[in-house]
């Protein structure tokens, strides 16, 4: 089997090659069997003036993710290629001034795409999922965890999923395991604040109203310190305590306070899935042996065979180290793309298909918000893995 690859790059800029950035039109003229559109905010227009790169000092951090996704989703079609099928795959940059997605879809140039693939949110997340929705194309939405209000579209996939969801995975994992233990919800004010609060709430009581656990919500201010929080637990029960904030310094001050009376209080904090990206709950002088866990849809420890070489083909075209991102666009492209070769006409009946995980476990669910609705909101992917942070090192856990 021959698979050849005809990669339209619309918009593409990779990572420093021989120590030079640069954009790339590589295509091959042949008829394609299955075509894709790959969609990330590269922001070219700002970063290119006169196809001069304007940053000497290498590439932006507010392109930084958005470039890495694009570079790992370059090499899964590299990875795609042998068989008998041709792939069109077309890469645009979201953030463009001269042909922004609306355009693009009013000259109807994404007409002809089987697929959509996106590291997108705001106003080209509603744009392209709305166009699916019309078109009846599959649009796989990657890293935006967030349904941005959307409904009765059931071509739009959430791979990143939802902080509702994340919820409802933390109270099972509680129920499952810490049911008769002390339970506290501890949160601050906010807005985020109370939709935690809602979540689980809603999860606690779906039957009758009449709560299946015992969770006590702690409300918190100035005051969260270790002598606060000795006053609020039990020393002669396990706590367990849910971080019901997605703020850095309410994260940071939860933890610090536990890690101070942990040694005479049984203490499991859990924190809310954006808590890994706080460094101090990696600091292992500040944290020393006290786990913090977390919510997440992507742990991938890359030591598999096709991280290894994802890691390695990474470093030879890029001269760089592959970040999550760089993963995270490579699995995106490498399964959807197999999935749409599989079966382009019923795509949607076999988003579970057993056989093609390729880093993380998926579990992709329709959501119905309301009852009596007659198709699907969105799917979404329901399986999330329990990390823990512990001495700087991050573990899977459940």
């Amino acid at each position: 089997m021959n698979k050849k690859i005809a990669v339209a790059l619309v918009i593409l800029i990779t990572f420093f090659c021989a120590g030079n950035l640069y954009a790339q039109d590589d295509t091959i003229k042949q008829q394609p069997h299955y075509k894709i559109g790959i969609f990330a905010p590269l922001y070219l227009d700002s970063v290119f003036t006169k196809n001069i790169f304007r940053y000497r000092q290498g590439i932006p951090r507010f392109i930084a993710p958005a470039v890495d996704f694009i570079n790992g989703a370059q090499l899964a079609l590299d990875s795609l290629g042998y068989g008998d099928d041709y792939i069109d795959a077309s890469i645009y940059d979201t953030k463009s001034y001269t042909e922004t997605v609306a355009d693009l879809i009013r000259k109807k140039k994404l007409d002809s795409l089987q697929l959509i693939i996106g590291s997108v949110k705001d106003a080209e997340y509603l744009q392209l999922a709305d166009f699916a929705l019309q078109k009846n194309i599959p649009f796989i939405s990657v890293t935006y965890p967030n349904n941005a209000g959307i409904t009765g579209n059931p071509f739009l996939v959430i791979m990143n999923s939802t902080l509702k969801t994340h919820c409802a995975a933390i109270y099972s994992y509680i129920l499952q395991n810490h049911s008769t233990d002390k339970i506290y919800l501890i949160r601050q004010k906010g807005v985020q604040e109370d939709m935690v609060a809602s979540y689980f709430k809603e999860k606690n009581e779906q039957d009758n109203g009449h709560p299946l656990l015992q969770i006590e919500t702690i409300n918190v201010n100035s005051n969260l310190n270790a002598a606060f929080l000795k006053s609020k637990l039990d020393s002669n029960s396990k706590n367990i305590i849910i971080g019901g904030s997605l703020d850095e310094t309410f994260a940071n001050n939860l933890a610090k306070a536990a890690f101070d009376i942990s040694k005479t209080y049984p203490i499991t904090l859990i924190g809310m899935p954006n808590w890994d990206n706080f460094s101090m709950l990696y600091d292992k002088k500040k944290l020393a042996d006290f786990p913090v866990y977390y919510t997440t849809p992507y742990y991938n420890e890359k030591n598999d065979a096709f991280s290894k070489s994802l890691l390695a083909n990474y470093y030879d075209k890029y001269k760089g180290k592959a970040s999550d991102m760089a993963f995270k666009g490579f699995e995106s492209v490498f399964m959807f793309t197999k999935l749409l070769i599989k079966d382009s006409t019923g795509f949607m009946n076999h988003i579970n298909d057993a056989g093609i995980k390729v880093f993380c476990e998926y579990n992709f669910k329709p959501v119905w918000l309301k009852d009596k609705a007659s198709i699907p909101d969105y799917f979404e992917n329901k399986h999330l893995y329990l990390v823990k942070i512990l001495n700087g090192i991050t573990s899977k856990a459940w």
